[in-house]
């Protein structure tokens, strides 16, 4: 008998349940496992590629600086070296060339020819006193009187007397001269003797021999900082007398400043530390006043600090702490010394069996020689 209800039969299986969508070609996709999973899929014309080899990719250079989670601090990268400093540049056409000059002779001649020529216009112009002309046994002449003539021949012959004889300079030994014309440079002079320079020139002295410069205390400091007070002594010379004078205001006070920028850069040894750390620095030193003073035409032979001191503000903390550590070894040569004769005091006793001592009786011996030797000594405060 049937009913309304569908029957099913035992050996029937179950129906499976539906898988879910369905692909293209009609199979069934099988159901995700993980929800959160993502899938993409890749082009096959990407799996097979007809290149031997593959493609290098270029990568830029990766440098770890720091792991997180691990403590590793951050990789500290060399410092780059510091470009070199710049040097002071002077004008490339300022360089020393000679000037023009002549033998003093030739301004003594011309200044003569001079001055005799204003003579013979005066006889020429009738204007010679009358015990002039009879002392010089010159014959008589009235003159053709003081005309245009006469003047005219007075200013050419005052003229070449006063070049002549202006233009007379002596040249020492160490000594140059720069030659300037409406402020421009025209040459130098380190000629010696009696020579004739063209009075429009304006002369500039410079010494050119080796000099030696002893500087005031200049301040500056040590391999840990400390401040002291140096005072260096300089060998220079002037090589170029265009460039000392025209190049630079003054040349001493550049050297001044040259020595003192060098002194910050250059660290010092403390006073006592020996002969070799002080050449050190002293090479450092001229290296580095020779390059700043070559462009300005000086030549620097040795920059050498001869006196080094402390500065006043670390001075006072520093002959404490000298003090304090004298004081120190004293005290330690001064017990020493008590120790070794207590010592020796009480093995003779005992050694000659002079006493016989137990452990407390050697302590109080001990204590008491002890005692003594340093009252005796005054050089220890108990």
């Amino acid at each position: 008998m049937s009913t309304g209800s569908p029957t099913t039969s035992p050996s029937t299986p179950p129906t499976p349940p539906d898988p879910g969508p369905s692909t293209a070609e009609g199979t069934a996709r099988p159901a995700r496992l993980i929800h959160s999973e993502a899938t993409t899929e890749i082009p096959v014309h990407l799996l097979f590629r007809d290149e031997a080899a593959p493609s290098p990719v270029p990568l830029r250079p990766a440098v770890v600086g720091r792991r997180r989670g691990t403590g590793e601090q951050p990789r500290l990268r060399r410092p780059a070296p510091a470009p070199p400093r710049p040097l002071p540049r002077v004008d490339p056409e300022l360089a020393e060339h000679p000037g023009r000059v002549l033998p003093g002779a030739a301004g003594v001649a011309a200044g003569l020819a001079g001055a005799a020529g204003c003579a013979a216009n005066t006889w020429w112009a009738g204007a010679v006193p009358p015990l002039a002309v009879q002392a010089l046994g010159l014959p008589a002449y009235q003159g053709a009187g003081l005309g245009p003539v006469q003047w005219a021949a007075y200013a050419a012959a005052g003229a070449l007397a006063l070049f002549g004889f202006g233009g007379l300079a002596r040249g020492r030994t160490g000594r140059a001269w720069v030659l300037g014309l409406f402020g421009r440079y025209r040459g130098s002079v380190r000629r010696t003797g009696l020579l004739w320079v063209n009075p429009l020139l304006l002369r500039r002295r410079v010494d050119v021999r080796l000099r030696h410069w002893r500087g005031e205390p200049l301040p500056a400091a040590d391999g840990n900082g400390v401040p002291l007070n140096v005072v260096t002594l300089v060998v220079w010379r002037v090589r170029d007398t265009a460039r000392a004078v025209l190049g630079v205001e003054d040349h001493e006070t550049y050297l001044r400043s040259c020595v003192e920028a060098a002194l910050a850069r250059v660290p010092v040894e403390q006073p006592g530390a020996g002969p070799g750390p002080a050449d050190l620095a002293g090479e450092k030193l001229t290296r580095l006043v020779a390059a700043d003073a070559a462009p300005v035409g000086l030549e620097v032979f040795s920059v050498r600090p001869v006196r080094v001191e402390y500065a006043p503000e670390v001075a006072a903390a520093v002959h404490r702490r000298r003090l304090a550590v004298l004081d120190a070894r004293q005290r330690a040569g001064v017990l020493g010394a008590v120790v070794d004769s207590v010592e020796d005091t009480v093995t003779r006793l005992t050694a000659r069996g002079l006493v016989q001592l137990d452990d407390y009786e050697r302590k109080m011996l001990v204590k008491d020689l002890t005692v003594a030797f340093c009252a005796g000594r005054g050089d220890i405060v108990p």
